[in-house]
């Protein structure tokens, strides 16, 4: 409801900002590394990976090496050729998984963004929190000047933490795209260790670990799904009898306790991912 009113404007201006975050992660969730922000951001960690290849592949043949002294007994045991056939089989597979890395980690993403794609296929976020009822647009012009100084205060305390919810619950969704791009970057040295069986188990965590940050997105889709559908009916205006101040403070309060359990399942999703994959 549109109003002169500095104090309705002003509830109204957080709402929506937490409106134009809350779509700006709809949009951050189908977004795909490679083109976001341009793509530049991908050429550089494209190229940082290609040059970590080098480091990777010496790394393969120390981690080999260390896996060939630690499985086999003695020079004879390597002789047989059942160890022998073993031990040539997982140094190609790992150098295959050192040299394809990239193209392993876009396959996971991609059937990830699958599984984030039919969530919000099945889902929107439309019908959230979008502006102030009526209610209390006339309740807050209804008050006096002196009236208007405690509404004043709730009012602006109320904003402030609206506001603050929204850049923080980005904040975690921008966090998981820069995860996505560390992991890339990294991701031989890591995918070397498949290379020694005693250390193999470094380079399944780290997949396991990068198939969760994927898996994040649709935690975080579900959240928000949830909390549209949470969120469908505003928080009661309560007994009209009560004065104005009382009114908004129970309204904003109610309002808040709604936002925050967004903001905290958006925050939770990365402890939810690793109670999935066991992490």
């Amino acid at each position: 409801m549109e109003s002169d009113n500095w104090i309705v404007q002003n509830l109204n201006s957080a709402l929506e900002t937490w409106n134009d975050k809350l779509g700006e992660i709809w949009t951050l969730l189908t977004q795909n590394p490679e083109t976001f922000k341009g793509g530049e951001i991908w050429s550089v960690m494209t190229n940082i990976n290609g040059a970590l290849k080098a480091i990777g592949y010496a790394l393969l043949v120390l981690f080999f090496a260390v896996g060939i002294v630690k499985t086999c007994g003695s020079f004879t045991d390597m002789k047989k050729p059942e160890h022998a056939a073993k031990a040539f089989i997982r140094f190609a597979l790992a150098q295959g998984a050192v040299m394809y890395g990239m193209e392993l980690m876009n396959a996971i993403f991609s059937i990830v963004q699958g599984v984030i794609s039919k969530i919000m296929g099945n889902g929107s976020i439309n019908g959230g929190v979008s502006r102030l009822p009526a209610e209390i647009v006339g309740k807050i012009e209804s008050v006096g000047m002196l009236e208007s100084i405690p509404l004043w205060i709730v009012t602006l305390l109320g904003s402030l933490l609206i506001t603050v919810m929204s850049f923080i619950m980005i904040l975690s969704v921008y966090g998981r795209m820069f995860k996505l791009y560390m992991y890339t970057a990294i991701a031989p040295i890591p995918i070397s260790t498949f290379a020694g069986e005693p250390t193999q188990s470094v380079g399944k965590n780290f997949i396991r670990s990068y198939a969760g940050v994927c898996l994040e997105g649709a935690i975080i889709a579900l959240a928000c799904i949830i909390f549209a559908v949470f969120a469908a009916s505003p928080p009661a205006v309560g007994d009209t009898g009560l004065s104005a101040v009382t009114i908004v403070w129970n309204y904003i309060g109610e309002l808040i306790f709604n936002l925050l359990v967004l903001v905290g399942a958006v925050k939770a999703s990365d402890r939810i991912v690793k109670e999935i994959m066991g992490l």
